[in-house]
C-alpha cells in the first residue's frame, strides 16, 4: 500500500489596488479569519503576499478597506451562501 504525500506549493495571492490603504486575504486556508494575513504594497500599488499551502481546492476572497472582492485576475468562482462570490484556487 503506497502512501500518498501531501505536497505543499507557494502561491502568492496579488491584487491591484493602488489607492487602498489595507488589503486583507481570508479563506478557507485560514478559516476566513482577514485579520491573520495581511499584504503588503508595493511601489507599484500592487498588493502580494505568499502562502505555503497543500495540494486541495480552496475559496478565497480578498478584504479591500473592509470591501470584500473576488480575485480580478482569477476567472473561476462559485457563488457562496450569502449570494457573492469567492475565487477559487486548486493546487
Amino acid at each position: 500500500m503506497a502512501i500518498k504525500k501531501c505536497s505543499s506549493k507557494k502561491v502568492t495571492f496579488k491584487i491591484n489596488a493602488p489607492n487602498a490603504k489595507d488589503v486583507r486575504l481570508a479563506g478557507d486556508f485560514n478559516s476566513w479569519d482577514a485579520s491573520t494575513t495581511i499584504l503588503k504594497k508595493a511601489k507599484d500599488g500592487a498588493w502580494a503576499r505568499d502562502l505555503t499551502l497543500k495540494s486541495g481546492r480552496y475559496e478565497y476572497k480578498y478584504l479591500v478597506d473592509g470591501q470584500w472582492q473576488k480575485d480580478p485576475l482569477n476567472n473561476l468562482f462559485v457563488v457562496n451562501t450569502y449570494g457573492s462570490e469567492n475565487s477559487v484556487i486548486e493546487l
